[in-house]
């Protein structure tokens, strides 16, 4: 059972292990942002802090951010994640968000800004009224996953650029991995890091991760996990 923490009176965070998600009330219905990794009653414990309807909104789809999904029959995500979502085994139907869109929880919206580059339908969201951005595994101080078929660091470093065009929108950042909460300065240091690797130019050590045998390059600010060259 994940841990629930009380952030403010219409904002929680739930620890799940080494992933997080949140709940964000507004004024006419509340959110559930992502189902962590062991919490199949994300949707029994969000409820239990709010009478408002309740929605679902998923950052991406990895295993560890959608446990607790089943409980819902439709849901927030983009369209490009779909194949990640049904390829773990995820049910239910998909509602398409797509960048620029806002999803108003009643005096607190949540703009949808498309991040891929971590997984391909990777999505951030903006609470413009509380300044805060909700930024999926994409900017985090923990060891982000960049091995696989389906990551992509060029287009991870682009999502990044992207997203410092809206840092005026934001005073702080809420990852599901790593510290919280993390500012925005961090997107910098990310873009620079990844940079360094696409570039031949970052140390790496060899690790393995849940039987993945890959490198991982630690920089003082975080860490990218990535295939063996």
């Amino acid at each position: 059972m994940a841990e629930t923490v009380r952030i403010n009176e219409d904002t929680y965070r739930f620890e799940d292990g080494h992933v997080r998600f949140y709940l964000f009330i507004g004024k006419e219905k509340a959110a559930l942002i992502d189902t962590g990794m062991n919490a199949a009653d994300a949707r029994d414990v969000a409820q239990s802090l709010t009478e408002l309807p309740l929605i679902l909104i998923n950052t991406h789809a990895d295993p560890d951010h959608i446990s607790g999904n089943g409980a819902f029959d439709e849901f927030y995500m983009s369209p490009k994640e779909e194949g990640n979502y049904r390829g773990h085994g995820g049910k239910g139907q998909i509602i398409p968000i797509h960048e620029g869109e806002v999803i108003d929880l009643g005096d607190r919206p949540l703009r949808v800004i498309d991040i891929p580059g971590h997984t391909p339908g990777s999505i951030a969201l903006i609470d413009e009224k509380n300044r805060i951005l909700i930024s999926g595994d994409s900017v985090q101080d923990g060891d982000i996953f960049m091995f696989g078929n389906m990551r992509n660091l060029d287009g991870y470093i682009e999502s990044l650029k992207h997203l410092q065009e809206f840092t005026d929108m934001f005073d702080v950042v809420y990852p599901m991995h790593g510290t919280f909460p993390v500012g925005p300065d961090l997107i910098g240091k990310l873009i620079e890091g990844a940079g360094l690797i696409k570039d031949g130019k970052a140390y790496a050590n060899h690790v393995n991760i849940h039987g993945n045998e890959v490198i991982l390059h630690k920089f003082p600010y975080a860490g990218f996990l990535c295939d063996i060259r």
